[in-house]
Parts: C-alpha cells; sequence; structure tokens
C-alpha cells in the first residue's frame, strides 16, 4: 500500500472521536493517530508489536477474527496506531483495557498495554503521544487511574509521560502449549 486510507474509509476498532484532539494536533503532519482499523493486518500491526517480543504470526483471517473478538466487548479494548501517511504503514501502536471493578464505586481502571513504535521512528515523541491518547481514553471512560507495566529501563520513559513508579508486578506464565484455543 502507498497512498493514505482515510478514516472515513475503514472499518475502524471504536469511533476515531474518541482520540484527543489535542495529542493529533502534536503530532507531524506526515503521521496520522487513529484507532486500529480491520484492514491493518496489512499495514504491518504485527510487525511493529515484534519491537515488543517475538510475535507469532496466525495469518490475516486470524488476525481479523481477533480484532471481532475483542471488538464485541464493548466500551473494553481501545488499540490505536500511529500510521505513516506517505506508507499508509503503521509505526506505531499500543492500547488501554478498560477494568470494570467493584471497588471504589464500581469504577474503572485503565491497564496500558502493548506500547510499540517502529524502530526506524524511535525519538519522535511517537510513544509520548500513544500514551497521551490512551491516557485521554482512559480518564474519559471514567477511569479513576491508569496503569501499566514496563521494565526498569523504561522507567524514565514513562515518568517523562507523568506516570510515577508504585508498588510492584508480579507475573506467572502458562505452560507452553502447542494449540491454544480461546475460552470464547
Amino acid at each position: 500500500m502507498s497512498s493514505f486510507t482515510p478514516d472515513n474509509q475503514l472499518e475502524l476498532f471504536f469511533p476515531a472521536d474518541l482520540i484527543s484532539p489535542e495529542v493529533k494536533s502534536q503530532l507531524h503532519p506526515d503521521v496520522h493517530l487513529r484507532p486500529l482499523a480491520s484492514t491493518d493486518y496489512r499495514r504491518g500491526h504485527l510487525d511493529v508489536l515484534a519491537v515488543l517480543t517475538v510475535v507469532n504470526d496466525p495469518g490475516e483471517s486470524e488476525w481479523v477474527a481477533q480484532f471481532n473478538r475483542m471488538r464485541q466487548c464493548p466500551n473494553t479494548y481501545y488499540p490505536i496506531v500511529i500510521v505513516d501517511r506517505k506508507t499508509d504503514r503503521i509505526i506505531g501502536a499500543g492500547s488501554v483495557l478498560i477494568e470494570r471493578k467493584f471497588l471504589r464505586g464500581l469504577g474503572s481502571v485503565g491497564h496500558i498495554e502493548d506500547i510499540a513504535v517502529d524502530k526506524n521512528q524511535q525519538g519522535k515523541k511517537l510513544g509520548l503521544r500513544i500514551i497521551q491518547a490512551l491516557t485521554y481514553v482512559s480518564e474519559n471512560s471514567g477511569c479513576y487511574k491508569t496503569i501499566l507495566n514496563c521494565s526498569d529501563a523504561n522507567i524514565p520513559f514513562y515518568q517523562k509521560c507523568g506516570y510515577e513508579k508504585k508498588e510492584n508486578e508480579m507475573a506467572k506464565y502458562a505452560p507452553e502449549r502447542k494449540t491454544r484455543s480461546p475460552l470464547l
């Protein structure tokens, strides 16, 4: 793909007007911030996520099926991307998951996940803009806090984004399986 595809020609994950206009205005005119689209597999969504970890490519049909499964949980997942207007390729991505709680008067917490910027595009404040956009979505969804996990090496970056180190993260990984079948 070489020509930029405008939002009105895409099947977006959620309405684009939920993204902060102020954050969008702070981006270079050569890039565009928007919700993930159903055709973003072809724009290199998984290639950008590969800066984070090993990405197993399930193929386009399975990627689209996952897109649709996630979209069946309205007001929960908010994946966003930054697209290079010249190439129509994704150069940044991230998401916020809204967790509904019984605590805090039935409050909600935003969990920021999978912040990734193409290695050739790092140092241009794209990661900062992704964090700002996701924080905006979280706060405007009524979340009383927005949290994220990161490596020690990334703590200074997230502090520049307005986040503070608090408590600790624990993890337990399930044993590897040859095939995974979703519960839903």
